[in-house]
């Protein structure tokens, strides 16, 4: 095999993990949204392990984990800014390897996800609520949970297991 036709293969691989990875996202985020949709009414919680998890169904019109409430154009526009990092990050990325797809994929899927509820209907379902009390962190989704760890496993790698971290930049 040629060097063009193992680099042509290596990049379909890349981009069926980038874009399967997306697809299971995406499939476990709109399951869950509408299962908790269909089973709970909006402000309804149901204890999961004690107060510590609770499931707490949330229309959420904010940014992930419930930040900065209203805005659905800013939203809009930001999420149009993360697609086109992504082209970016999966052009730049090419060769590097499968795993740093699956990244890419769990970001594009959690994106895909919330901006499927946005456009659909104007918000978005979150429902893990993790906390003590009244001391909770932000109500959040599958969605949000894939963008988050997709974007720190992206720092992490860009900050310490990059090859090419340390090369000059020409």
């Amino acid at each position: 095999m040629s060097s063009q036709a193992a680099s042509r293969s290596q990049t379909r691989s890349e981009l069926l993990a980038m874009g399967l990875t997306a697809a299971v996202v995406l499939l476990a985020d709109q399951a869950t949204k509408a299962a908790i949709a269909s089973a709970m009414s909006v402000g309804e919680r149901v204890s999961v392990i004690g107060d510590l998890v609770v499931l707490w169904h949330v229309q959420n019109r904010g940014a992930a984990f419930s930040l900065l409430q209203g805005g659905q154009i800013f939203f809009l526009i930001v999420t149009v800014l993360a697609f086109a990092m992504l082209v970016y990050f999966q052009r730049a990325f090419r060769g590097r390897g499968v795993a740093l797809y699956v990244v890419l994929g769990l970001i594009l899927g959690g994106t895909l996800g919330n901006l499927i509820d946005r456009i659909r209907l104007g918000y978005v379902t979150d429902f893990i609520s993790v906390g003590i009390g009244d001391l909770r962190w932000p109500t959040w989704n599958v969605a949000d949970a894939s963008i988050v760890v997709g974007i720190l496993a992206l720092v992490a790698y860009l900050m310490v297991l990059d090859p090419r971290r340390g090369e000059a930049q020409a």
